[in-house]
């Protein structure tokens, strides 16, 4: 099985593996571990230490925290394979050795597209209306100079500008390929990303797309746990350096993720420090935390597990939002119809890692992109996350992180949500369906407060 080892080499070797313009091997961090056979094909990654950030209980996940990537304080994550048969005996064994951390879960990642059969409920443009986007443009928020990340399958810009009937902008520089992937950002073959940076665009149609083509990482053989969430890690770590080269007062990073973990198979077991699904402390969750407090919206599919139509992978009994599309630091999305009703395979709450999960729900199920076909809908909560992520992106070209953190923008949209239950919170449709208007009021009323 394929894990991912955190390791604390010198402090010099971690100072080199965070520096973003010095390059790292598996090699410069560790010459061999007894029973791993190292993947050197994987770039080592820096984790950052998370902190309390007021004096609380050190060992919590569970509270507001900072994050340090002082050599002293990080961590490095290397990638390497352990024996199935021995997995559970090798994982306890190697926290013995001296610079060894821990052994975490790399579980396989898929797209959340959905259980399907059912022809679209209306198309883009009731989106676009039911977004109020010529609202929305006229009061300035449009996407501009806003980078909007596709974490996803690739971007085929050039089929994304045909469908949207205007230009689609990637910026090949601060987009990323996993080790191992071949291609040009905005020139992979039209799939599910490509119908993820379309609905994107819908709200925010003057972003600029970073391509990061996370789930092209496909790997042969192997077991269940033979997965991808070592090059999200990895994505995510290469984020953080695109956030921090922006100007402090004027940064923005939208996050745009479409993808998840269907089955405990493809996990350790609930409890077991390697866990990734239950487990706060996964360095993958850390990243995602880090990268959040650093600035970054970041949005994750609730998944289609939903009661009333569940997609053939779900495999959790119960409880289907895991992992880091239930991190208390992300905006969760559920799917609604154009008609604002509840798709049957939404996952319904509440979430592992955060219980009042979904957060919003946003459309999907609509004729728009044509990335599989003429007569197939945009699907799956796998369009509503980039639809969301396009009104975030849209908020972000007046209102960056800098004057609207990441938190104060969720609570913002958790507030002005319209409301689909009459208790408020539901693990249905979260706070309710994303409602820009309301969002544009209340945002005059926070800058009015401000001036």
């Amino acid at each position: 099985m394929r894990v991912l080892i955190q390791l604390r080499p010198s402090p010099d070797v971690i100072a080199a593996v965070a520096a973003p313009d010095v390059a790292t091997t598996t090699a410069d961090v560790t010459g061999g571990l007894p029973g791993v056979a190292l993947d050197h094909s994987y770039v080592p990654v820096a984790l950052p230490r998370p902190r309390p950030a007021a004096g609380g209980d050190p060992l919590s996940m569970h509270q507001p925290l900072d994050f340090s990537l002082a050599p002293e304080d990080a961590s490095v994550l290397v990638r390497g394979e352990i024996s199935d048969d021995e997995g559970a005996a090798r994982a306890a064994l190697l926290p013995a050795q001296s610079d060894v951390v821990a052994v975490y879960a790399d579980p396989v990642i898929e797209t959340s597209l959905t259980c399907g059969g059912s022809p679209p409920v209306g198309t883009w443009e009731d989106v676009a209306r039911l977004l109020a986007v010529p609202a929305l443009a006229a009061e300035g928020y449009d996407g501009a100079g806003v980078p909007l990340a596709i974490c996803d399958t690739g971007i085929n810009a050039a089929h994304v500008g045909q469908r949207l009937g205007r230009s689609c902008t990637v910026d090949g520089e601060r987009s990323w390929n996993p080790g191992g992937v071949s291609g040009e950002p905005g020139r992979f073959a039209v799939d599910h990303g490509t119908m993820c940076a379309f609905d994107a665009l819908i709200a925010a149609p003057a972003a600029t797309l970073i391509d990061i083509p996370v789930l092209l990482s496909r790997r042969q053989g192997g077991s269940a746990m033979d997965g991808l969430l070592s090059d999200a890690v990895a994505a995510f770590a290469h984020l953080r350096t695109v956030l921090d080269a922006q100007p402090a007062g004027s940064r923005s990073l939208v996050v745009s993720n479409s993808w998840g973990s269907f089955s405990p198979l493809w996990d350790l077991a609930p409890g077991q420090p390697g866990n990734y699904s239950d487990n706060a402390a996964h360095p993958f969750n850390i990243i995602v935390g880090s990268l959040e407090q650093a600035g970054a919206d970041i949005l994750f599919a609730a998944g289609n597990c939903g009661s009333e139509c569940k997609d053939r992978r779900c495999a959790f009994p119960a409880r289907p939002i895991v992992g880091a599309n239930s991190h208390p630091q992300v905006l969760s999305v559920a799917g609604v119809d154009t008609n604002g009703e509840r798709v049957g395979y939404s996952s319904q709450g509440p979430g592992r890692l955060s219980d009042r999960k979904p957060d919003i729900a946003a459309y999907t199920h609509f004729a728009g992109s044509r990335a599989f076909g003429d007569t197939e809908p945009d699907s799956g909560t796998s369009a509503a996350c980039p639809v969301a992520a396009g009104l975030v992106a849209a908020i972000r070209t007046r209102w960056p992180a800098s004057r609207l953190s990441p938190s104060q923008l969720r609570t913002l949209l958790h507030r002005t949500a319209d409301d689909r239950s009459t208790v408020g919170f539901d693990y249905d449709y979260g706070y309710g369906i994303a409602d820009p208007a309301a969002l544009i009021e209340a945002l005059r009323k926070v800058s009015g407060s401000r001036e």
